[in-house]
């Protein structure tokens, strides 16, 4: 059986840390959308994981085309596949009786085996989420520039809410085939959501956002739809972001269309 292994720095604080993390979440967690932790050694000065192989890569690489990627350009149907896949994923670690926030939710971090089944992986940064009646736990600002919540950056506190928004950067890179954040596009353009939010409501100017490479391979009432759900998941307030249990409902009914 081919497996994947991941060696961390035995010299990093944040390495040590990582690897715990690894070990503590994956190695207690199963889903058929998160990553299987096959083993694990920490033997002075060795840190290794080791995960099931998956033979298809990292999402970023067929998005993107990172790495000297030549893989062929993801159908609108294989993408909503990868954003049901991704977002059952999120839910069953929201749903648990201690919730899991994943914190660095990004394509990097979905991996596809060879029929683009979708897996969640790397659970460095993941956090337990709050118990009693808190809403929220309080931690430092780490994960990638572009994908956290405003919430998160401006006061610390992380909740379920912080990966739904996370998820709505994804969902909008997916439609768009672009990065959150790329200096490479000129003007407004170069921070993805701030240039789609307003088009992303307006029927006729949708089709500005979405991705060249996949028109004609859905109904204008799927992209809306697909659409709408984007915006739900980019609000500003968290409170009014959608649970990823409905994201799943609604992500199912738009590939029903």
């Amino acid at each position: 059986m081919n497996a994947a292994i991941k060696k961390l720095n035995p010299q990093s604080t944040q390495g040590l840390q990582e690897w715990q993390a690894e070990v503590d979440f994956l190695g207690r967690l199963s889903h058929p959308n998160l990553v299987k932790l096959l083993g694990y050694c920490f033997e002075d000065p060795e840190m290794l994981l080791v995960y099931e192989f998956m033979a298809g890569g990292s999402l970023d690489n067929h998005l993107f085309r990172t790495g000297g990627s030549t893989t062929v350009t993801l159908s609108w149907d294989l993408r909503l596949k990868i954003a049901i896949d991704t977002a059952r994923g999120l839910a069953f670690l929201h749903t648990l009786d201690k919730q899991v926030i994943f914190r660095d939710f990004k394509a990097s971090n979905i991996l596809l085996d060879e029929n683009y089944n979708a897996k969640i992986s790397d659970f460095g940064i993941a956090k337990l989420g709050p118990s009693g009646e808190r809403t929220h736990v309080t931690t430092r600002v780490i994960g990638t520039e572009g994908y956290a919540a405003p919430e998160y950056i401006e006061t610390g506190h992380l909740s379920v809410k912080s990966d739904v928004y996370s998820f709505g950067v994804l969902l909008l890179e997916m439609m768009s085939g672009l990065r959150v954040l790329d200096n490479n596009r000129k003007g407004k353009k170069w921070k993805l959501i701030k240039w789609a939010k307003p088009l992303l409501c307006n029927k006729k100017k949708l089709k500005l956002v979405m991705d060249a490479q996949i028109e004609g391979q859905y109904s204008s009432e799927a992209a809306m739809s697909a659409a709408k759900l984007t915006l739900r998941c980019l609000n500003e307030k968290h409170k009014q972001r959608p649970s990823m249990e409905e994201v799943v409902v609604i992500l199912e009914e738009i590939n029903a269309m």
